[in-house]
């Protein structure tokens, strides 16, 4: 199968190249040291249609297919992971769960505010007692008249505290039943809905990432997403097409790393002649090189499977699987060609180490995309 680029994603991904080499890389390394989430970066970004990428124009959306989506977040994450998971969490998972849930009245509501920007969004379905036993949640919605009173908290939140609008997962059922939850839309402001403790992380540091938390929030039933039980379903739905965007911010960093590791063999000079020259090295950027189209065909097939309205359920698995991987062991060989400067702040392939390691956790670790895949191959 063809996946060469077409002329869509040629413009999106110079536009990106462009657009990330004048706003975020002057500025990346002070967001990552500061822990600072540059909204106004994202409202620009909201200019550009790269906030809503897959939501079609008639909803203030860019209107374009995963293919496109895949480059733009693989290009912004080549030059920063956390701007590109910002993105990617966005895109994917809020404004990605109202477009493919939502009924049409919630969809013109929303999404336009999300398209464009204008609003943040977050998505709640990860707890401090339950990361990949999501069945298990503590957070609950009890009916109350029109409304729902929803008390609980979800950690892990990328922009709990800067979003506008959250996309939270609730328990209205038994614990372990997957048709006793429901999603509901809660927008900031709503009282008994706040926000608690940002993480100090490892890498990722400008992607914001805090708590939502709930006390006797009132939440109308307009705000609901789908139909009482649905809620568990829907996520998984979402999480196939996130994690497709996990794979393409993989991608991302490791192309980063990549690109910056070779860059600096050719240069640095050792026993008189460039190191890329030395078979120990070259090897290194062979593997990195050829595993890094690897992941690049596994997630555009992905890409285009989730295009042609196919079931990707073990295709994204297997692509955020094997790319977020890839993506840890390139930026390791990164920092280990960078020798001694590796381990400075004053070159690249340290700030793409850090960042690379949730690309093997987040939206579901290395290990539950091994339990996806086999689970579903054994079905078979």
């Amino acid at each position: 199968m063809d996946f060469s680029q077409n002329e869509n994603q040629k413009m999106i991904a110079d536009m990106c190249r462009d657009f990330a080499e004048k706003n975020i890389r002057p500025k990346m390394m002070e967001w990552d040291e500061s822990q600072e989430f540059p909204v106004q970066l994202f409202k620009q970004m909201g200019e550009l249609g790269l906030m809503g990428v897959l939501v079609p124009q008639e909803y203030g959306g860019a209107g374009l297919s995963y293919l496109e989506y895949v480059t733009a977040i693989t290009e912004i994450g080549a030059v920063c992971g956390s701007i590109a998971l910002s993105m990617a969490a966005h895109n994917s998972l809020c404004t990605g769960h109202i477009l493919a849930h939502a009924n049409e009245e919630q969809k013109k509501r929303w999404l336009p505010k999300l398209a464009t920007a204008e609003w943040i969004g977050a998505w709640g379905l990860t707890e401090h007692n339950t990361g990949s036993d999501s069945g298990g949640m503590n957070t609950t919605a009890v009916k109350d008249g029109e409304y729902w009173v929803i008390n609980g908290a979800k950690n892990f939140i990328t922009h709990a505290i800067s979003g506008d609008i959250a996309v939270v997962m609730t328990r209205t059922g038994e614990k372990g039943d997957s048709h006793g939850m429901t999603a509901f839309v809660v927008e900031k402001g709503t009282p008994g809905f706040t926000s608690g403790k940002k993480e100090n992380k490892l890498g990722m540091r400008a992607s914001e990432t805090a708590e939502l938390i709930f006390q006797d929030c009132r939440v109308h039933e307009s705000n609901m997403i789908g139909q009482e039980g649905d809620g568990f379903i829907q996520a998984m739905k979402v999480l196939d097409g996130g994690r497709i965007s996990i794979a393409a911010l993989s991608l991302g960093i490791a192309k980063g790393a990549t690109k910056a590791a070779t860059k600096y063999a050719k240069e640095r000079e050792q026993f008189g002649k460039p190191i890329a020259q030395f078979q120990g090295i070259a090897f290194k950027l062979a593997d990195m090189h050829t595993e890094y189209e690897a992941a690049e065909l596994l997630t555009m097939q992905a890409a285009d499977m989730k295009n042609r309205g196919l079931n990707v359920t073990v295709k994204s698995a297997m692509a955020k699987y094997y790319a977020s991987e890839v993506c840890v062991r390139s930026s390791t060989e990164a920092v280990q060609i960078f020798g001694g400067y590796g381990f400075t702040k004053d070159f690249p392939a340290e700030k793409y180490f850090r960042d690379s390691k949730l690309c093997t956790i987040g939206e579901g670790t290395s290990e539950i995309q091994k339990v996806v895949i086999a689970k579903n191959l054994i079905k078979g």
